[in-house]
């Protein structure tokens, strides 16, 4: 953790909603003129797409049915650790870009699918800002959750989680239900031992739970919406939060636990503005005593 040098991290699964946060996040970084060096955690799998597919063809060859993107053998997790630690300390480190589609692929005149060269993070950022699968991972070998100052989960309950994923999938990149369906059964494994495991490192987790029926996500035919979902959100140190607050500025909400809030669905962006704008300011406060 640094105060010169803060670092935020959003971390969850793939289709479990990390974008909905981001993009939260950018409006606070745009309403108050904070300039964040943002890491994709896609720029940290260790192979590209061809690469990938490779693999994956050659180790079900081999018998392994659970090759993935979520565990250690398919990820650059030392090289995420050394970034954090070295913007920690020092405001920089190494990062590089996955450039997902031919838009983002252009300006580099690259294949999409492909990942840019390592380059410096930009001297002068107020922050930095992860997003991805592994903001909060602890292995044997690497701890990356000791590093960010604020670490966010998102985690929707798990038939919700396949829906959102099904659908993304399926109407963007145009794979077959049965595709999906064999990814999470791959991924499956390295889920249970590197996704889940990080919810107990983060400071604040969001859960959102649909109020409708989700029994057989692989039918599905659309996403619950905000409106037939409730939001979990847990704080594993509760201590300075305003709940008295939070209650009064968003109808409909309750208290579970002493350390848990639950929001209608409709209003989690504003949940996330009244509960993050704060820790970003009091992170800006620091980090000009500091200079």
């Amino acid at each position: 953790m640094s105060i010169r040098h803060p670092i935020i991290a959003i971390t969850g699964s793939s289709g479990a909603g990390t974008t909905s946060v981001t993009r939260t996040f950018d409006n606070i970084f745009r309403r108050e003129s904070i300039n964040a060096a943002v890491i994709e955690g896609d720029s940290f799998h260790r192979y590209d797409r061809k690469e990938m597919k490779l693999k994956a063809a050659e180790a079900e060859a081999a018998g392994n049915q659970h090759f993935s993107h979520f565990g250690p053998a398919n990820n650059l997790f030392h090289e995420l650790a050394e970034l954090f630690r070295a913007y920690g300390e020092t405001g920089t480190g190494k990062r590089r870009k996955y450039l997902h589609d031919l838009e983002e692929a252009a300006p580099y005149q690259q294949e999409p699918g492909t990942f840019t060269a390592w380059e410096d993070v930009p001297a002068g950022t107020d922050l930095l800002f992860y997003e991805g699968l592994h903001g909060a991972v602890v292995t044997p070998e690497v701890n990356i959750a000791q590093h960010p100052d604020l670490l966010i989960g998102v985690v929707p309950v798990i038939n919700l989680e396949w829906i959102q994923k099904l659908y993304r999938d399926k109407k963007q990149r145009g794979y077959s239900t049965e595709a999906v369906t064999d990814t999470i059964l791959r991924r499956m494994p390295d889920y249970v031992h590197y996704i889940c495991p990080q919810f107990e490192h983060t400071h604040v987790n969001f859960q959102r739970v649909p109020m409708v029926d989700t029994s057989n996500p692989f039918i599905a035919r659309d996403i619950p919406s905000p409106d037939e979902s409730m939001v979990v959100i847990r704080f594993a140190n509760p201590k300075g939060i305003d709940f008295p607050y939070l209650r009064s500025m968003i109808d409909g909400s309750f208290m579970s636990r002493a350390n848990t809030i639950v929001v209608p669905g409709g209003k989690m962006e504003l949940a996330m503005q009244l509960i993050f704008t704060p820790f970003v300011w009091r992170m800006m406060e620091r980090k000009k005593k500091a200079a």
